[in-house]
């Protein structure tokens, strides 16, 4: 699962958000969809029409998909209000690709529609929801606070699954989100893809927007934020997957997030938003994994950011940072030969 997909639920902080001006995440992601659809050979995508009359997209179950698919799903992810892009750079000398993340609206992008918080689950099928649909249910308690409900006839959620969702999910989609299944697409990226790969890494802002909102930070003094992270390679075990998508982030990401308040404020956010922050840092994350018997619950939730940060005090135009990368455990969990 992607490293935003457990956490332990904690007690929410006003943030005292102005969303009167927020956009709709499902309009703003509509094209996105359209485009991921009618260029589904060119992406090596799949697109059936489910017997419920949803949409169902495969970016890398039986079709191969990729890492453009991938890119362009981490941006319908982020709903509309976010770029990612592929690019080269020395900062690792064995990974020279990263993804970067930048989003004109971080707390609506990251929180309001990436972060795959909509617990869906019927029988043996599970998986947690992300993506702009999440906004049109409002589901979670994140939504109280962020004083956010989304509207629209149409809606798109990304699953990181290997299964096609049963038809309960997709009823129980409709209902909540008061979308008819005909106009429901869900977009399916398991872990071992390169589409999968992608879309996990492309959390790198989320993240760090999700553990500011843990370490009660005012929401509403985020201005503006951007991330990096190497993109690590599919393993086609699952564990180690799911391992090098979450390292990517805990030891080569790095995070620069604009914030209003004071210097105190901005130099506190910078000691305290790295994952170094956490007890549970300094492994691969398949051995912290199996080291709690596979419990996420077990795992510290200050583990879950960026391995290095920026902030950006706007008023004093000073800047503080946290954290460090470690080219040393990335090394070591993208399995280059040491």
């Amino acid at each position: 699962m992607a490293i935003t997909t457990f956490r332990k639920s904690i007690e929410m902080s006003h943030s005292n958000l102005d969303t009167s001006h927020w956009p709709s995440v499902n309009a703003l992601t509509a094209p996105l969809v359209q485009q991921l659809i009618d260029n589904a050979r060119s992406l090596r995508v799949g697109i059936e029409k489910h017997a419920s009359g949803a949409i169902i997209v495969d970016a890398g179950i039986n079709s191969p998909g990729g890492l453009e698919a991938g890119r362009l799903i981490a941006e319908i992810c982020m709903g509309g209000l976010g770029h990612v892009s592929l690019q080269t750079s020395t900062t690792f000398a064995h990974w020279p690709w990263m993804l970067s993340v930048h989003s004109s609206n971080p707390i609506l992008s990251c929180l309001g529609s990436q972060y795959a918080g909509w617990s869906l689950a019927h029988e043996k099928f599970f998986s947690l929801g992300s993506g702009p649909g999440r906004a049109l249910a409002g589901r979670e308690e994140l939504y109280k606070e962020l004083g956010y409900k989304d509207q629209g006839d149409a809606a798109c959620l990304v699953l990181e699954s290997d299964k096609v969702p049963p038809i309960e999910v997709i009823e129980k989609v409709s209902r909540d989100t008061g979308v008819k299944p005909e106009n429901l697409t869900f977009i399916l990226t398991p872990t071992r893809s390169l589409a999968g790969t992608v879309q996990i890494v492309a959390r790198v802002l989320e993240v760090a927007m999700h553990k500011i909102h843990t370490l009660h930070f005012p929401l509403g003094h985020v201005v503006d934020g951007m991330a990096s992270a190497p993109l690590p390679p599919p393993a086609p075990d699952f564990l180690i997957g799911m391992g090098r998508t979450n390292d990517a982030i805990l030891f080569g990401g790095h995070a620069h997030i604009f914030v209003k308040g004071t210097d105190a404020a901005a130099a506190k956010l910078a000691r305290e938003l790295p994952s170094s922050a956490s007890r549970d840092y300094g492994r691969p994350f398949a051995e912290v994994f199996k080291s709690v018997n596979m419990d996420f619950y077990k795992i510290d939730p200050m583990l879950f950011s960026p391995a290095a940060v920026m902030i950006t005090a706007l008023e004093s135009g000073r800047s503080f940072s946290g954290g460090e990368l470690d080219a040393a455990l990335i090394d070591q969990s993208f399995g280059y030969p040491g």
